[in-house]
């Protein structure tokens, strides 16, 4: 028999596998409607997606710094980086995206 202890276990586990996923999906349709424009390609500088080595120089600098370039823009980004409505945890989100080496 279960217990209630295994029941809100598996249904906690369930509810966190399904939120992680919608995460990861956001994280990409965010990606493709905003960031996708330059970094795919590395346009005006900047760091091609799944560079790992192109991104650890500006990784090496913090979140924060990170976050703040976004948010600000930096040479050719534009502020908020072509996602206007994105929080700072979406910003956090895709870069450690962008800087995963694929």
């Amino acid at each position: 028999m279960f217990s209630i202890k295994r029941v809100l276990f598996v249904t906690l586990a369930a509810s966190a596998f399904s939120v992680a996923s919608f995460a990861d999906d956001d994280v990409d349709a965010k990606y493709n409607k905003s960031c996708a424009v330059c970094h795919a390609a590395g346009v005006a500088g900047a760091p091609k997606t799944g560079d790992a080595e192109a991104w650890k120089p500006r990784m090496d600098k913090g979140m924060e710094t990170l976050v703040a370039s976004v948010t600000n823009g930096l040479n050719a980004m534009p502020p908020k980086g072509m996602c206007t409505d994105c929080s700072e945890e979406d910003y956090e989100h895709l870069i450690k995206h962008m800087a995963a080496a694929k």
